[in-house]
């Protein structure tokens, strides 16, 4: 992450990490946190269909063992896996996959959500010379520390020089 000077007194901003920049046991602390309101949840549940009304309903919700709407838990998700765009993905060919996701606490309206993500595994491809393979454990927590979200996602990372950035003069 940095800069690259790409003309005499100009730099562009450059995100993400390459293969060779990941080691196993880093932790990248994600930040700024990202307060969730009812908005990001109403129109998130209407742009996913999700018709729970637990989701947007505040009488039926009153009467659920929350007492209140519940954020939907794939918004907490995407709000975590976005928050570490920057540090874990930016370079990504692809995300290969998800597993372990886990909804360890309810969120709600007004939580501000914090994530970090250790890196777990990293290996050459065997198939694809300039390019490797991440594992990283993403662990989202809200405001008071509670563990509200947690999970595994691997990924194909460029080696440096090989990204599509380092490609296209834009």
């Amino acid at each position: 992450m940095g800069q690259k000077t790409v003309g005499k007194q100009r730099y562009r901003q450059s995100f993400g990490r390459y293969f060779e920049d990941f080691e196993v046991g880093d932790v990248y602390e994600h930040r700024p946190g990202r307060t969730i309101s009812e908005a990001d949840n109403t129109w998130f549940t209407l742009l996913t269909m999700n018709t729970h009304p637990i989701h947007f309903d505040a009488e039926y919700a009153k009467a659920s063992e929350f007492g209140r709407p519940l954020v939907v838990s794939t918004l907490t998700l995407a709000v975590l896996v976005g928050m570490s765009v920057s540090d874990v993905s930016q370079k990504a060919i692809a995300n290969l996959g998800w597993k372990d996701i886990r909804m360890t606490a309810p969120v709600f309206a007004g939580d501000t959500l914090y994530a970090d993500s250790e890196v777990l595994e990293k290996r050459e491809s065997k198939s694809r010379p300039n390019q490797g393979i991440v594992t990283i454990r993403t662990i989202g927590r809200n405001q008071d520390g509670t563990v509200v979200c947690e999970f595994l996602r691997t990924m194909l990372i460029p080696r440096r020089g090989h990204a599509v950035d380092d490609k296209i003069n834009y």
